[in-house]
């Protein structure tokens, strides 16, 4: 009875250890809690490509819950669905947020969370300026989208050199404000030709753009969520990047590896894997007890060179074989 006390009492003192005396082992032993906030939608590949980044850096430590406002869609709608997601964060009380791309900072973070909540969050995906959205904050940190503009322009020059000129086009939101103002900033070192940029809404838009950038060598395909079909409804990206493709007649280039993927010729493509996995490693930090303060905003430097064999075979281009080495290959979906 005696060595049978001795061994509950120490089972308890175990116990009281853990909880008691050492919270912050307590704190460890259970999986922290995550709310993602994403700016667009949950078909959109650029926020699955995301999602991908941040299960493999939290999927074994945290539970994740994820929400989207939706701005591609239904911009009409997004102060809204901040406000559900601001709902959603009070009744969820997550260890560290996320929160990708530019709306999801204007729309959430700033007006909800930036100085107000003590709770750690990081973005990913922003073009803009972190200043603009007063950045960094006491609980506010991340890492920034930079797009490979310059690069998968004279990517595509090596596959075609006769590629002088380019114009490009993107879905009417505020990413596409802070895709121009890229273009406007870099334009003096592009080795093609910046002539022309236009936002669309519609997929007449899009066709009507496309005839009046014909006059151009290519194309640099940007975002198309949220185009508007003649039927009113809402079409796919990759619909939208065929409808151009096909209208154009000739080679066009993206940013994305699915514009590769939909039928650009190349691209050097961002990774929305390496913005969820980075912004997600920073949190992780954070929740674990690393300051804010001292986890600096980064940006994205990871470029992948693809190129579209399927369009290649079609348009008869011979690449030379260091312009293939180390380039992944894919054929057109």
């Amino acid at each position: 009875m005696k060595m049978k006390a001795i061994f509950y009492g120490l089972i308890a003192a175990a116990v009281l250890l853990m909880y008691g005396l050492c919270p912050a082992a307590a704190q460890e032993s259970r999986k922290f809690k995550v709310l993602v906030v994403f700016s667009y939608d949950d078909v959109f590949q650029w926020d699955k490509d995301i999602q991908e980044g941040v299960e493999s850096a939290l999927g074994k430590t945290c539970e994740v819950k994820y929400f989207y406002i939706d701005t591609y869609r239904k911009p009409e709608g997004g102060e809204q669905k901040a406000k559900e997601a601001s709902e959603l964060y009070q009744e969820y009380k997550p260890d560290g947020v996320i929160a990708a791309d530019d709306a999801a900072q204007k729309l959430f973070v700033v007006p909800y969370l930036k100085d107000k909540v003590k709770t750690p969050v990081m973005f990913c995906g922003v073009n803009d300026e972190p200043s603009a959205y007063g950045y960094p904050a006491s609980n506010v940190s991340g890492i920034l989208e930079r797009l490979h503009f310059k690069e998968t322009l004279a990517f595509v020059q090596q596959l075609i050199p006769s590629v002088k000129t380019f114009g490009s086009m993107m879905q009417e939101s505020l990413s596409g404000k802070m895709l121009l103002r890229q273009l406007e900033d870099e334009k003096d070192v592009y080795t093609a030709k910046f002539s022309g940029f236009k936002t669309v809404k519609t997929i007449k838009d899009v066709i009507a753009v496309t005839e009046e950038f014909k006059s151009y060598d290519t194309i640099l395909i940007a975002s198309m969520a949220g185009i508007i079909g003649d039927d009113g409804k809402t079409l796919t990206e990759k619909e939208v990047d065929k409808t151009v493709i096909r209208t154009f007649g000739k080679p066009v280039v993206g940013y994305n590896q699915h514009h590769v993927k939909y039928g650009a010729i190349c691209a050097v493509a961002q990774s929305g894997q390496e913005q969820g996995r980075t912004s997600a490693e920073m949190l992780l930090k954070a929740m674990q007890g690393t300051p804010v303060s001292q986890i600096p905003i980064t940006r994205n430097h990871n470029g992948k060179r693809m190129i579209n064999v399927t369009v290649m075979k079609e348009l008869g281009i011979k690449a030379r074989p260091i312009v293939l080495q180390g380039a992944e290959l894919v054929k057109t979906e």
